[in-house]
């Protein structure tokens, strides 16, 4: 029932705004249609200074006054006999006698037209004593006032017809007053009479036992109180083990990536210190071979041995596992950042990873006499270039790439953008929080052989254990911007040696 009742009321309501918006608009119609009485007056007045000689001085101000008048009331004109006003989507839908009136009124507005398409066409005040133009303002008198009388007649129907709509509304809007009303009792009859006799009964019983339920009240109050206090310290411990957890997330990865840079520092040292000695020692005796071998074969003047070719390549194979040694063992742990800070590494790594085809620039505003920055977030600077430039060299397939690491005052930024394929940032809903800034293109750099986000997700992990923020933009085919920002007072801090 007060569904329905609902439902009821709120269509009534939904047609009585419509109309009366209807009728609002109806109403711009009216009013310029009104308008173009005190226009028309406003047009004779004009056309009588142009031909009144007391004002020749006047004449060009007053010929330019009558066209702008004109085009306006002209345009009002032929807008409200088509029933619009203004050029707005209104349509007034006339009745026959208001269609019949302006059909009557036509013959006086096209002698308005006449004439003071004429007037507008004057030059110099002397064509004013010719006689179309005479003939022409007599035309414009003769038929001023049939046009005031004839407009008033239309303003006063139209008038007549808004009021009889209004009446009509208001008669809808009294008579679903008086439904409602009808409605509201037959429901208070129907429902609200029996719950009446019920709620009586039930109160009587209330009465009887209100003097049990005081007691009870105090105690429920008390109690009440107690889960109050109590709920309250539930959502403080709950949320301090909330907190803990996220810290002990956050402090294991610190202490996974931490153990991680400790054994790439491991493996880095025994790859230098041990298989690096012991290559170099193998090249250094296939040196003294194939310095013994050439002066055996010059004692025996029998020239080249047919093992000195085996032997170059031998060493060269050497040396090149050599080269790759240390360039492995760099790239796990480079020295250059541990003696000499953030801005030399980066920069030797934009030198290892510049190419023929691609040119990898580096820029930063730090400045050699600045303080070390601190240890970890050094290591997170460096990995996460060396990520970016990584994917970007191999997957992007770029002709620049350009690292800038830049002091802002209240933070630390680190930019690396190339201008190669772009991709699609993965949409990420995943506990990582992944910021997923711009969403175009149709390829991933990421490596076919993990998931699409494993590199973006191992960035935004680092970025979070040194407080930084992590934005990615990219567009398929206008390249890739990585953008990370460090607050400030994590910036430099008491620098340890790796």
């Amino acid at each position: 029932m007060f569904l329905i009742l609902a439902v009821l009321l709120t269509v009534g309501q939904g047609l009585s705004q419509w109309r009366f918006g209807v009728i609002e608009d109806e109403m711009v119609v009216v009013r310029q249609t009104a308008l173009q009485r005190h226009q028309s007056q406003q047009i004779v007045k004009q056309v009588l200074q142009i031909t009144d000689a007391s004002e020749q001085a006047s004449f060009e101000e007053n010929v330019d006054e009558l066209r702008q008048l004109f085009p306006v009331f002209e345009r009002y004109h032929l807008e409200t006999r088509e029933g619009r006003a203004g050029g707005r989507e209104v349509k007034m839908v006339y009745s026959d006698a208001i269609n019949q009136l302006y059909a009557d009124i036509k013959p006086q507005f096209e002698a308005f037209q006449q004439s003071a398409h004429r007037m507008m066409k004057l030059q110099h005040f002397e064509e004013v004593r010719q006689p179309d133009v005479q003939a022409n303002l007599r035309l414009m008198l003769a038929n001023e006032k049939p046009f005031l009388e004839k407009i008033d007649r239309i303003v006063v129907v139209c008038n007549s017809q808004l009021r009889a709509k209004l009446t009509l509304l208001r008669t809808i809007e009294f008579y679903s007053y008086i439904f409602t009303l009808v409605t509201l009792v037959a429901i208070g009859l129907l429902i609200f009479r029996p719950a009446t006799r019920k709620l009586k009964q039930t109160f009587d019983q209330l009465v009887e036992a209100e003097s049990r339920t005081t007691a009870a009240n105090k105690k429920l109050v008390n109690a009440n109180k107690s889960l109050k206090e109590t709920r309250q310290k539930l959502f403080e411990a709950t949320k301090l083990q909330y907190q803990q957890q996220i810290d002990d997330q956050k402090l294991r990865t610190s202490y996974l990536i931490a153990g991680q840079e400790e054994e790439r520092k491991r493996l880095s040292r025994e790859l230098h210190d041990g298989l690096g000695q012991m290559l170099t020692a193998i090249k250094l005796q296939i040196e003294g071979l194939e310095a013994a071998l050439a002066r055996m074969m010059v004692g025996e003047q029998n020239g080249v041995s047919p093992y000195a070719k085996n032997l170059k390549t031998l060493k060269s194979l050497v040396t090149q596992t050599i080269q790759e040694t240390r360039t492995i063992s760099n790239n796990l742990m480079p020295s250059v950042l541990s003696d000499f800070g953030i801005v030399p590494a980066i920069k030797m790594l934009a030198e290892q990873d510049r190419s023929e085809t691609i040119d990898v620039t580096f820029k930063t505003n730090l400045t050699t006499d600045m303080p070390r920055l601190d240890k970890n977030v050094e290591i997170m600077l460096y990995r996460v270039t060396q990520e970016a430039v990584s994917n970007a060299v191999r997957h992007g397939k770029p002709s620049h790439v350009h690292i800038e690491l830049k002091d802002r005052g209240n933070s630390l930024q680190l930019v690396v953008s190339d201008d190669g394929k772009g991709f699609e940032v993965p949409s990420v809903n995943q506990p990582s929080g992944l910021m997923k800034t711009v969403h175009e293109g149709e390829n991933t750099r990421m490596p076919k052989s993990r998931p699409p986000s494993q590199g973006l997700h191992n960035i935004l992990e680092r970025t979070k254990l040194v407080n930084g923020k992590l934005k990615i933009n990219s567009t398929p085919g206008k390249g890739t911007k990585l953008q990370i920002s460090i607050p400030y007072q994590t910036h430099f801090a008491q620098h340890d040696t790796y």
